[in-house]
């Protein structure tokens, strides 16, 4: 019986040195952040190595970033927030995404990592912004009219008048008004307050919360919809109806397979392939 020698380690595979993360294009980053994310996992943290890996992996995906923040451009636009910093809490949420990605689950990466994204970006949104939209130069002026409000009552030992805000500030007495009310949208009630029993007094109390209508679901996909359609015009008649069957008619694999006269194994493969081919668009665009 031939002796056996100790068990050799085998050598792990080197990765490969990117030096443009950021412009991998999205199918390849979606197989070569697979492999990262398997790496990162077996490195000791500190690392030289270690920190290039992490660092390439959110390169790589800072297209899921843009992707996300796209949808809140109009909140940052109306709220005078700078889109740069909507892409800063996204990156940080990716970052957390990378951290916690399990390579043993059978989960896609951008399945991970989209919500973390979006759950940092609606946060600083909640964190940072006024209950209700007020303009920037409002949102200013109330800032002024607070350090006005404070210096000229320790003045005068009483709260000012209108008309000396005005004075003080150099502004019409119209100007501090539209200041004072636009402060209040700084804060909001909370909807567990009793709402207005308007001419019904003896009318049984509701909260706020139930006179608010509920969110439409709908809304939040409406810019994925459109920028859907244009992709599925360009696929193929075939790839087309293959999705048609698979998701409109919800028909089984086995059965597209049937009526194209293919096996459930090739239809598998053209769903990744048409799938696939949808998702690159949709990060690209």
């Amino acid at each position: 019986m031939p002796a056996v020698g100790p068990e050799v380690e085998q050598p792990v595979r080197a990765l490969p040195r990117i030096d443009d993360a950021r412009n991998v294009a999205p199918s390849d980053a979606r197989e070569l952040s697979r492999m990262f994310l398997v790496r990162l996992r077996t490195l000791e943290e500190g690392t030289r190595e270690y920190q290039y890996t992490r660092n390439t992996l959110i390169e790589m995906n800072i297209s899921l970033v843009n992707f996300a923040a796209r949808r809140f451009r109009g909140r940052a636009n109306s709220g005078g927030i700078d889109f740069e910093d909507i892409i800063q809490v996204g990156t940080i949420g990716l970052i957390k995404a990378i951290d916690r990605f399990d390579p043993d689950r059978e989960v896609e990466f951008s399945t991970l990592a989209l919500p973390y994204i979006s759950g940092e970006m609606k946060r600083f949104f909640r964190d940072t912004t006024w209950a209700v939209h007020v303009p920037r130069r409002l949102q200013e002026l109330r800032t002024e009219l607070a350090k006005s409000q404070e210096a000229l009552t320790e003045v005068f030992g009483r709260a000012p008048t209108i008309k000396e805000l005005a004075d003080h500030l150099e502004l019409s007495e119209e100007q501090v008004v539209e200041g004072m009310v636009a402060a209040n949208g700084y804060t909001s009630g909370s909807i567990d307050e009793s709402a207005p029993s308007g001419s019904r007094p003896a009318a049984q109390p509701r909260s706020l919360a139930d006179t608010v209508g509920d969110v439409d679901p709908g809304m939040e996909l409406f810019e994925d919809f459109h920028t859907l359609a244009p992709l599925l015009n360009d696929l193929a008649p075939r790839d087309r109806h293959i999705l048609q069957m698979r998701f409109g008619q919800e028909k089984t694999q086995a059965e597209i397979g049937a009526e194209l006269g293919i096996s459930q194994m090739q239809v598998s493969r053209l769903l990744t392939r048409i799938l696939t081919q949808l998702r690159t668009g949709m990060l690209a665009a």
